[in-house]
């Protein structure tokens, strides 16, 4: 009657009651502000609204000049759709995306953008974290990803050439469930952390057997001799880390431990609950992960008398902060000088081939001193740690190879492999003269996929 309506919203189930008042405060707005056009005798049309439009969220960030892959994939209608979510801990979006918000990226670089508070961040705010994982990954939310920890799969990794290969490392990162992780954890439960991953070190024996050093309650004489064997790490300074909160409360609760030999390490409390680190001088790769799988099981044997385990799902393996670390969270990489392959043209593509990446020593955004660099996998999630170990043994035998002939000043043309190249197997057999259906089916890269697993 005279032009008066009830305006009401159409939905009741699938939306929260805030989102259904906020959808009716939104386009009550708009209603009259396209009553007022019409009385001002304008057209409507560009304020018609296409169907099913998402009204935009006043907190909506501006991220019209970032490049990170949340501000990809967070479009008006996902942060509408997320952003009065919490997880069980109370975590928020705004909190997830706040490093990508502040930090918009190179325009060369592409980087997450985005963190996880806790465990349930990665359902809760799976509209999100799922097309960022994917295209960080290419790993789509209906993969699962495999674990496999058993070093005896790994082929060959003891032969590396100590005249190139300088130094092995495998790296990862643990978060003990139950706790929430270091961008949102609170002071009692980073102290939890500390006190169950430390426990469970007071139980490693054999040649795993050492000692815990807390950052905020060492000797002089301790931290100097931990500068010296380059084992200490210092409160974060990068802005991405700053702004996922990181650095709160430092060093409180934070450490490291090492064994006496001085080869596997164990960082508490950094940029995730625990780093496990296997290193030593030389190209024997097989017995760095060796001792990686055997330090891991030792802890999580230990923590599990108590109670306690790691993180772990079978669609994204184990989890941890950064959604660029997820699956495997490791690095298996080693300092190689190639002084003439690292001059070829060729040198980019032919990592990239291999799923590899390249930094310098003194790790990221630094340069090669005297064409040595750290060579490592690109790839986190979706493969195996054996999968990722031997891409690294495999392809820096072949970067060896390369060097070598170009030391012989011959031509390396006929070994840069092609995107997506597989190392064959060396046991993978002859079947050249073969004619049954498994023989024209086995291909090399079914087999080295296939030839590790076990019933």
């Amino acid at each position: 009657v005279g032009g008066v309506f009830d305006i009401s919203n159409s939905d009741r189930l699938g939306f929260s009651e805030v989102e259904l008042v906020q959808k009716v405060i939104d386009g009550v707005k708009l209603l009259v502000r396209m009553e007022k056009a019409l009385e001002k005798k304008l057209l409507i049309d560009s304020l018609v609204p296409r169907s099913g439009k998402c009204p935009t969220d006043p907190n909506y960030p501006d991220l019209s000049k970032h490049n990170n892959h949340m501000a990809k994939h967070l479009t008006p209608e996902v942060h509408f759709k997320l952003a009065l979510l919490k997880t069980p801990n109370g975590f928020t979006l705004d909190r997830a995306i706040q490093t990508g918000v502040d930090n918009p990226g190179h325009p060369f670089i592409m980087t997450v953008g985005m963190v996880a508070g806790d465990e349930e961040s990665y359902d809760v705010f799976a509209d999100l974290f799922d097309p960022v994982i994917e295209a960080r990954h290419s790993f789509k939310k209906t993969d699962n990803h495999q674990t496999d920890l058993d070093p005896t799969h790994l082929v060959g990794g003891d032969d590396l050439d100590p005249n190139y290969v300088l130094s092995s490392r495998v790296r990862t990162g643990r978060s003990i469930k139950g706790f929430c992780l270091p961008p949102f954890c609170s002071r009692a439960e980073r102290k939890g952390v500390e006190k169950v991953v430390t426990k469970a070190l007071d139980n490693m024996t054999g040649d795993l057997k050492g000692k815990y050093y807390p950052l905020s309650n060492m000797t002089e004489e301790e931290q100097q001799q931990l500068i010296d064997d380059h084992f200490l790490f210092d409160k974060p300074v990068s802005p991405l880390l700053l702004a996922s909160c990181m650095a709160r409360d430092w060093p409180e609760a934070r450490g490291i431990y090492h064994n006496n030999d001085k080869n596997f390490l164990v960082w508490v409390n950094e940029e995730d609950h625990t780093r496990v680190i296997s290193m030593q001088k030389g190209g024997n790769m097989r017995e760095v992960f060796t001792r990686f799988c055997n330090g891991l099981k030792q802890v999580e044997e230990a923590m599990k008398k108590e109670g306690k385990e790691f993180m772990w799902n079978k669609h994204l393996g184990y989890i941890l902060t950064c959604p660029s670390n997820l699956g495997t969270g490791l690095r298996a990489g080693v300092h190689i000088k190639l002084l003439l392959l690292s001059k070829n043209e060729n040198f980019e593509k032919i990592l990239k081939s291999l799923r590899l990446q390249k930094r310098g020593t003194g790790g990221v955004d630094t340069a090669s001193v005297g064409g040595v660099f750290d060579i490592s996998n690109s790839d986190r999630l979706g493969f195996s740690e054996v999968e990722l170990v031997q891409k690294v043994v495999d392809g820096v035998k072949l970067l060896v190879r390369m060097e070598k002939t170009l030391e012989r000043k011959l031509l390396i043309d006929n070994l840069i492999p092609a995107r997506g190249w597989i190392p064959r197997d060396p046991n993978y057999p002859d079947l050249s003269n073969h004619n049954n259906h498994m023989a024209k089916q086995l291909t090399p890269e079914i087999y080295t996929k296939l030839a590790p697993l076990k019933t």
